[in-house]
């Protein structure tokens, strides 16, 4: 597979992106520190989707509440195992179909920046579970101690295309144990999950939060995120920061108890959204940009 390196020209930074394996980043290295989780690596990721380093979440992120979803007065049903879509324990489709996609198509490439594109409107597995022409592009930057990544999709069709995709990086401070990794949020508006992980209908505010992660996990769902927040973990003299720059008005932070990540995942919409409706969308020959970035102190 080509492994496409990027080199930030004003610092240390590099990043390494592969597009044959889902457009996904498998790292973001700060003078030879890596930054990212690697979990089961990209090995993993091929053979059975699991995520690690920076995978895109697509055509949705997290979970559906079903095999069946209806969008745009398009009925769908999933088939997990089938044209891409996997099951969570609870057998509920999870993180879309694009999880190690082969079919990206490099469109532009330098020493810092890459694009690559899906036409979802070209591949009939794809339309299987996501029937919404369009043509979906996401670009990556390094540049000036930041990862940006810009994502564009472009309705090609005659039918709206929703959105509800999203990004999970999986952040590292290898230079701190985990228990002192300082985690902060802007204040939120926190979403109550079911034991399957789905939003009950209740929601909490929270404000900003600023503590240490000590033994605490998280696996929680937001919403009413602003453009512009930021997300960040710090420790050994070292912050990692995410921004929600636009387009990403929901989130997920996960961090399990039994590693060494947190992520802050920036959501289009919040989790299930495709199947009820709180989600935004693309009418047919328009087009709408996200984007989010890493940065790096």
């Amino acid at each position: 597979m080509h492994v496409v390196t990027l080199r930030d020209p004003t610092s240390s930074l590099a990043a390494q992106f592969v597009p044959d394996a889902g457009m996904i980043g498998i790292s973001l290295t700060d003078d030879g520190v890596e930054l990212l989780g690697q979990r089961r690596g990209l090995e993993g990721y091929l053979k059975a989707g699991k995520t690690m380093g920076i995978p895109i979440l697509y055509p949705w992120a997290n979970r559906l509440g079903g095999n069946t979803y209806t969008a745009e007065n398009v009925t769908v049903q999933l088939t997990p195992g089938e044209n891409g879509v996997r099951a969570d324990p609870n057998g509920l489709p999870i993180h879309g179909t694009l999880a190690a996609y082969p079919g990206w198509r490099v469109v532009g490439e330098s020493t810092d920046e890459l694009t690559a594109e899906v036409d979802f409107g070209a591949d009939e597995r794809l339309l299987a579970s996501f029937p919404y022409p369009h043509v979906l592009t996401v670009s990556v930057r390094l540049v000036e101690r930041a990862l940006t990544v810009r994502t564009t999709v472009s309705a090609t069709g005659e039918t709206a295309v929703p959105l509800c995709f999203g990004f999970h990086p999986y952040l590292q401070v290898p230079e701190a144990a985990r228990s002192q990794w300082l985690i902060e949020t802007p204040p939120l508006r926190h979403l109550s999950l079911d034991e399957r992980g789905l939003p009950t209908g209740q929601a909490l505010d929270q404000p900003a939060m600023r503590e240490l992660l000590g033994d605490n996990g998280f696996d929680d769902a937001y919403d009413q995120v602003g453009d512009g927040a930021v997300f960040a973990v710090s420790g050994g003299g070292r912050r990692l920061e995410v921004h929600f720059e636009y387009g990403y008005p929901a989130a997920q932070i996960f961090a399990p108890t039994h590693e060494d990540v947190v992520c802050f995942e920036p959501m289009t919409a919040p989790t299930d959204a495709l199947s009820r409706g709180n989600y935004r969308s693309v009418c047919p020959g328009e087009q709408a940009i996200t984007q989010f970035s890493i940065r790096v102190a």
